[in-house]
């Protein structure tokens, strides 16, 4: 199928994926601009697995300032290369990641990192606000208020506050596939002034 160039600078307005990747794509759909960016999509994240076990030392400190100084954050982004830390895109994911922790107050980066103890504390809340449902149903809900309580303390987990419709993890997963290369989220501090430590 013959692919037009219109069709090939639309998909690429909306992927940002390069002018061969878009033209591949849209030859393996016949063309459907939508299927084209669903299959864009799954060959982005497959190389976004590609590069997770690639070594990421480079990378930025990156410091944020917010409400006249009430709070403050500081976050470590890695990449692989002094490029890639030197691109725009990458400096700009890493201060939406700074403006994320200060807006939505992240406890930990992802689900791992939580404590058990902490989890199980959280279950006990739920099973005595759940009151007495059938164990099937109790499970269900249990599941829901876990993840739940994981969009508001894990980083990863919450929703972008620039763009609800997607989690911080999804973020980072695109940008990986635009920029080409492993980035890791290393580390990040918030302060609040006033707050206990």
């Amino acid at each position: 199928m013959t692919v037009t160039t219109e069709q090939i600078k639309t998909l690429r307005e909306k992927t940002n994926a390069g002018f061969m990747d878009c033209k591949k794509a849209l030859q393996e759909t016949g063309g459907d601009i939508e299927k084209a960016v669903a299959e864009l999509r799954k060959k982005g994240l497959a190389v976004v697995a590609k590069r997770a076990g690639r070594t990421a030392k480079e990378g930025c400190v990156e410091s944020y300032i917010h409400l006249g100084g009430k709070i403050g954050v500081l976050i470590e982004v890695n990449c692989e290369t002094d490029f890639v830390a030197r691109n725009e895109q990458f400096k700009e994911f890493v201060k939406d990641l700074a403006m994320q922790i200060a807006a939505a107050s992240p406890q930990y980066l992802s689900s791992d990192e939580v404590p058990q103890e902490t989890i199980e504390k959280e279950k006990e809340i739920f099973k005595a606000q759940a009151g007495d449902k059938p164990a099937h149903v109790l499970e269900k809900m249990m599941e829901g208020k876990i993840n739940k309580f994981y969009q508001d303390i894990c980083l990863l987990e919450q929703p972008y506050v620039k763009d609800d419709k997607i989690k911080i993890k999804d973020y980072l997963n695109s940008v990986i596939a635009k920029i080409g290369e492993n980035i890791v989220i290393r580390r990040f501090t918030r302060y609040q002034l006033g707050e206990e430590a």
